[in-house]
């Protein structure tokens, strides 16, 4: 599986900002999908997953209330909404692929698949 992220940038404090996550060369309902991040001189966390339906969900508690993570299985496509920005939300943000795992799987070891990362910058 190959996974291509966008829609990373430069967002005031507030704002908001749309990741998108294309899957292509494998059988994207069998993954449960997931974002990561990571910030200069930090471990790249958990940030969301998605099981392969779309019905069960899991954020981080930084996120929660904040962040949506949706998939739409026809066009292999994995989004993630990011609303009501703050400057610590500044990192690379990766999204990943986890074969027939679930929503709950928050290690990054449990994803076998990462796109290349995208950058979200929130200035205050």
């Amino acid at each position: 599986v190959q996974l291509q992220a966008s829609g990373g940038g430069l967002v005031l404090t507030g704002g908001s900002l749309r990741l998108a996550c294309a899957a292509s060369g494998g059988w994207f309902s069998n993954y449960v999908m997931g974002w990561f991040r990571q910030a200069p001189g930090k471990e790249r966390e958990f940030v969301a997953g998605l099981s392969w339906s779309g019905d069960s969900t899991s954020y981080a508690d930084s996120v929660k209330g904040r962040f949506t993570i949706s998939r739409d299985n026809s066009k292999n496509t994995v989004h993630l909404q990011m609303n009501s920005l703050k400057p610590e939300d500044t990192a690379v943000y990766y999204c990943a692929a986890n074969y027939l795992g679930t929503s709950d799987d928050r290690t990054w070891s449990d994803y076998e698949y990462w796109g290349q990362g995208t950058l979200v910058t929130v200035s205050s």
